[in-house]
């Protein structure tokens, strides 16, 4: 019983963190601090992930094939940038 409380309290902290994230977020564009295109990058997780789930149908599978879509995006950007910088592109 005390697990579920406390994994609900931490559950509960962590959505209002990523509200205030995303509140801060909204707010330095409306200030004029950040781009709008800076603050969407932190969309695309969110956004494959909802692609993902709705494909496989599985929270799990979901959070599976996000990860591996994300790492290979990582990758991809390490290689290009290696690349840029060696031929001065």
């Amino acid at each position: 019983m005390v697990e579920v409380i406390f994994l609900g309290l931490g559950l509960g902290l962590l959505i209002i963190g990523v509200i205030a994230i995303f509140a801060a977020g909204i707010r330095n564009v409306t200030l004029g601090k950040s781009s709008v295109k800076r603050v969407l990058v932190m969309v695309i997780p969110f956004v494959i992930f909802g692609i993902a789930y709705a494909t496989t149908g599985s929270v799990n599978e979901g959070g599976i094939v996000t990860m591996m879509i994300m790492m290979g995006a990582m990758i991809l950007a390490i290689a290009f940038t290696g690349l840029k910088g060696t031929f001065k592109l």
